[in-house]
């Protein structure tokens, strides 16, 4: 008898490994199967992570002190920058140099009417219809087509209110009644 127990303990060690295999399996599948997701998703994460700071890591050693321009190119574009500054600065200066002489003029003109208008109130002439034959003789000269004087217009609906209701129109919208309506 003593041969079935030597075959049985020969048996037994085999299966106590297997089991070990075994447990792990079931362990790690009921892992995967509660929170499968969520290492998928921290791995994916992970790696992107991973890929963001080799880029920025790689940017870094690439600003070496060796890839820094030559002097002379830095002067030649900052010279060309503030040449290009100047020109656009004289061209707004002479723009507003231009401004200020029109101004000048509209003034010099304001005052030269009003002078006029003050020595035609001190003869006792009107002021206003030599103003306006000044203005029509000025535009007549400077414009050859003759001006057409504004006919009459009629005025629209006169004593019209919309917010009254009167005035009756084609429409004559009136709202319902309030309450529950009265269908069956």
């Amino acid at each position: 008898m003593e041969t079935e127990e030597d075959t049985t303990e020969i048996k037994t060690k085999p299966t106590l490994e297997h089991q070990g295999v075994d447990f792990l399996q079931q362990t790690v599948g009921a892992l995967v199967s509660d929170y499968g997701w969520y290492i998928l998703f921290g791995g994916v994460a992970v790696y992107l992570v991973i890929q963001h700071l080799s880029k920025r890591r790689g940017s870094q050693e690439s600003s070496d002190p060796r890839d820094v321009p030559d002097p002379s190119t830095v002067v030649r574009r900052q010279e060309a920058l503030d040449a290009s500054r100047r020109r656009m600065q004289e061209e707004l200066d002479a723009k507003a140099e231009q401004y200020k002489e029109k101004q000048k003029q509209l003034e010099e003109e304001k005052r030269r009417q009003k002078i006029e208008m003050w020595e035609s109130m001190q003869e006792g002439k009107s002021y206003k219809g030599n103003t306006k034959l000044s203005q029509q003789s000025t535009e007549e000269s400077s414009s050859t087509s003759v001006l057409k004087p504004k006919s009459g217009k009629k005025p629209l609906r006169s004593g019209f209110n919309p917010l009254s209701g009167e005035g009756g129109g084609a429409c004559s919208y009136r709202p319902g009644r309030r309450g529950p309506s009265s269908g069956g």
